[in-house]
């Protein structure tokens, strides 16, 4: 065969073999995704204090970092639920209490009104709540939630999980829907939960973070 036979073949192989790179790459990132949400609803995933993780899970589910030892937050950037652009880290300087939920998730619902009471409460205090709301096809389910609940701090739209999968293997990351984190004042992870949250359990969740000088 010659040379010039050969060439559109070679071409052809070339171009199958890229086909099926990007296929490997979206489907990797795909599977990323859904292992971050396969814990939905639930307390999934795993937390403790050994190797260099430095933080400690208490009998309550609520795992905390001392001061000094905490990783900053990821960049936690987007559009939210009703198209306004937010950026978490312009609130540096404030407490940031960051829940993860989907309108779709019941325990989501169960704890909701609790978030909507300690956000009023703490609002005085320098607190300031933002959701990451995810899974949600569209925004108008999640809208409905917050009207329901009357949730008036601001959600980030983030339907394929993607902001979750910024934080790092090793830090405080949000690893189940419902999830709740609570950033210090200089922007760095001081405790999270993986279940859904009572009034009383939120508070002893962030009580400490406000009170630290």
């Amino acid at each position: 065969m010659s040379a010039a036979c050969r060439a559109p073949q070679r071409l052809n192989r070339t171009r199958t073999r890229s086909r099926s790179r990007r296929r490997a790459a979206l489907a990797t990132a795909g599977v990323a995704v859904a292992a971050l949400v396969l814990s939905a609803c639930g307390s999934g995933g795993t937390s403790g204090g050994s190797g260099n993780t430095n933080f400690i899970t208490g009998k309550d589910g609520i795992a905390t970092v001392r001061k000094g030892e905490r990783a900053a937050a990821p960049d936690l950037s987007g559009t939210t639920i009703d198209g306004q652009k937010l950026d978490v880290a312009s609130y540096k300087g404030k407490v940031v209490v960051i829940n993860v939920w989907g309108s779709w998730c019941p325990p989501c619902r169960a704890e909701a009104s609790n978030f909507v009471q300690v956000a009023k409460d703490t609002a005085g205090k320098g607190v300031q709540f933002v959701g990451i709301n995810t899974r949600d096809t569209s925004t108008e389910p999640a809208r409905a939630f917050e009207k329901q609940y009357g949730v008036t701090y601001p959600s980030l739209y983030d339907p394929t999980g993607r902001l979750m999968l910024r934080f790092k293997k090793g830090t405080l990351n949000p690893q189940a829907i419902p999830s709740t984190l609570v950033l210090d004042r200089d922007g760095k992870i001081a405790a999270r939960t993986l279940q859904p949250l009572t009034e009383e359990k939120l508070r002893e969740m962030l009580d400490p973070v406000v009170a630290e000088k």
